[in-house]
């Protein structure tokens, strides 16, 4: 006989389709001003906000709900000072010593992006995301956790879309590599950092790079026989949604 384990009822409420439409539409239409920003304000950021977004990764799926991540948030100033010079002086050996390489660099290239990394000390906020691969037990021993990367994943996502909800701007900085983010915060061996997110205002008259998304019919396949087509492409096959 199959165990039973404790349960509740999922508290869902089924919505008229036409306000599913709209829902929809209005969370694309605003998920789509989404960027990564590189030029922050300095004007602080009430704390509460940002850990409202905080408890919203908090609420991502993971393996076996291990929750596998922590997170790390910095104000200090002089802590934020020590990140950004361990972070310029690996960037600086991936841009100009020669860890990159050349294809990568020519990728790069559109992003306008070097190994300096000022907005990391002018963001009022910096959070470290860690992915946790283990926990130790009361004894010693290790026990690995399930689908870190997509855990950690999700809840990351999580964040950065509660960040925009919120009316804050952020960027995934990933410096390669990153260990220097455990030596300075403290982490144990049983966690990786896995993204640095700075987190605040835009600059006033910040910029972005001019990019393209790949259109939707490139990466989304239809195989529903062609019923779903127009309601899962926005409009006829193969035609991208506005």
């Amino acid at each position: 006989m199959a165990r039973e384990h404790p349960s509740i009822e999922y508290p869902f409420t089924r919505l008229p389709e036409e306000e599913m439409r709209r829902r929809s539409r209005a969370f694309l239409d605003h998920i789509s001003t989404r960027r990564s920003v590189r030029h922050f304000a300095p004007d602080p950021v009430p704390r509460e906000i940002l850990d409202d977004a905080l408890r919203a990764a908090l609420l991502a799926p993971s393996g076996a709900n291990r929750q596998p991540w922590h997170f790390v948030v910095v104000g200090d100033p002089g802590i934020k000072q020590r990140i950004r010079e361990a972070a310029e002086e690996e960037e600086k050996r991936n841009y100009e010593g020669g860890r990159f390489p050349e294809r990568w660099l020519r990728h790069l290239e559109p992003l306008g992006t070097d190994w300096q990394k000022p907005y990391l000390e002018i963001a009022p906020w910096l959070v470290v995301c860690f992915r946790e691969d283990y926990r130790v037990l009361p004894d010693g021993a290790r026990e690995n956790n399930y689908y870190v990367l997509e855990s950690v994943g999700l809840a990351c996502g999580f964040f950065i879309a509660a960040l925009h909800a919120a009316g804050l701007a952020t960027l995934p900085h990933t410096p390669s590599p990153m260990g220097f983010l455990s030596r300075i915060l403290g982490r144990p061996p049983s966690e990786k950092p896995f993204i640095l997110f700075p987190v605040g205002y835009p600059a006033p008259g910040a910029r972005v790079p001019d990019i393209r998304r790949k259109p939707f019919a490139e990466v989304v396949q239809d195989d529903d026989g062609g019923a779903g087509a127009e309601s899962v492409g926005g409009g006829p096959r193969g035609r991208a949604p506005r």
